[in-house]
């Protein structure tokens, strides 16, 4: 039971000790536990303030990378599109050019045709009358081989004069 109701010099004894401890403690360890705790609470909150900037800042980096990605696309797209634009116009400027120097190719091949063909006609008027005059020269040479058949074709002649 003694245990239970303690005496007073035990209560004082140990309010003395209690008060000394709790002096020395104020005095010494409080202050250093305060100020170690006040610290680590600014630390925790300034690491706090950080990461939520860092998240703030990758979510801006995130926002701006995006954009830079759609403006790359889109860039890569009007490249393409300006290629494809430009092999297009290419391939049209070629066809063109073949297109007329065939046209071209044809009018000079019927050209040089015509002219063959006039040059042949020209050459075959010449053979002819070459022939032509060959055959009369025979043809009057033996008709003509007597005196009197020449006699007869000059005055044939003189009189067709005449009459034209």
């Amino acid at each position: 039971m003694e245990l239970l109701t303690p005496s007073p010099g035990l209560i004082f004894w140990m309010l003395l000790v209690f008060g000394i401890l709790v002096f020395f403690l104020a005095k010494f360890a409080w202050k250093p536990i305060l100020s170690a705790l006040k610290e680590r609470e600014d630390s925790i909150e300034s690491a706090l303030r950080m990461a939520e900037e860092t998240r703030a800042e990758m979510a801006k980096l995130k926002s701006d990378n995006e954009r830079i990605i759609a403006e790359a696309r889109l860039e890569r797209d009007k490249i393409i599109r300006d290629a494809k634009n430009a092999s297009d116009n290419l391939l049209a400027e070629a066809r063109e050019k073949a297109t007329a120097e065939g046209v071209k190719i044809i009018a000079d091949a019927r050209e040089a045709i015509q002219q063959e063909k006039n040059a042949m006609v020209a050459q075959m008027k010449k053979d002819v009358a070459a022939f032509s005059i060959e055959i009369a020269e025979k043809v009057l040479r033996k008709e003509l081989a007597d005196k009197k058949a020449q006699e007869s074709l000059v005055s044939n002649l003189i009189s067709e004069a005449k009459l034209n």
